[in-house]
């Protein structure tokens, strides 16, 4: 279906604004055809960067935090609304990734062994999050620090993922674990 005319010179304020909005943020850069609505936040205020690829989509409502780190999101991939990708440890997501609403990402942790100081005292660790290329994370998934999200896999809606995971997988529950493979997975893999 043909946009509208007024959708196509939204379409070209949203650009050159786009160009832009480049020039201001350094720590902020994003290839060509990627679309960043105007409600979303992408927030380097305390140090990191954030590096979208081409033809990305940032929904209204997505939020990408560095907290000191860096999040960066291959071409063709999109964040939906209301989802949150921090970058405290490293987060880096492959290419043709979908990120579906309310899912969080989180490559950080708290440190708690000590019961006698108060936790938000006693630091965090950070190993860092993989989601590599063709993955499709559900309504609600949370992929907790340190998790490696291998190719091909489809992560159930509300799962919450606490380890790294196989090719062509796919995971649900809490914690997810392996339901079962992607439909000719292994023959499109053999060929």
């Amino acid at each position: 279906m043909k946009p509208s005319p007024f959708q196509q010179r939204w379409r070209r304020l949203r650009r050159r604004l786009g160009l832009h909005l480049r020039r201001l943020w350094t720590d902020v850069r994003w290839g060509p055809g990627t679309d960043v609505a105007w409600r979303a936040r992408l927030d380097t205020s305390l140090g990191g960067q954030i590096r979208l690829g081409a033809r990305c989509e940032i929904h209204p409502g997505a939020v990408l935090a560095t907290y000191g780190g860096t999040i960066e999101l291959g071409d063709d991939s999109t964040v939906n609304p209301f989802s949150v990708l921090y970058g405290h440890g490293g987060l880096k997501i492959g290419r043709g990734v979908r990120i579906a609403a309310h899912c969080v990402l989180v490559p950080a942790n708290h440190v708690f062994a000590d019961p006698g100081e108060f936790i938000f005292r006693q630091g965090l660790t950070t190993e860092g999050i993989v989601i590599e290329d063709d993955v499709w994370l559900g309504a609600g998934v949370k992929v907790l620090d340190g998790v490696r999200i291998a190719r091909g896999c489809v992560i159930a809606a509300g799962a919450v993922v606490t380890g790294s995971t196989e090719p062509g997988g796919i995971y649900g529950g809490v914690p997810a674990r392996r339901l079962k493979d992607r439909p000719g997975w292994k023959e499109r893999e053999e060929a």
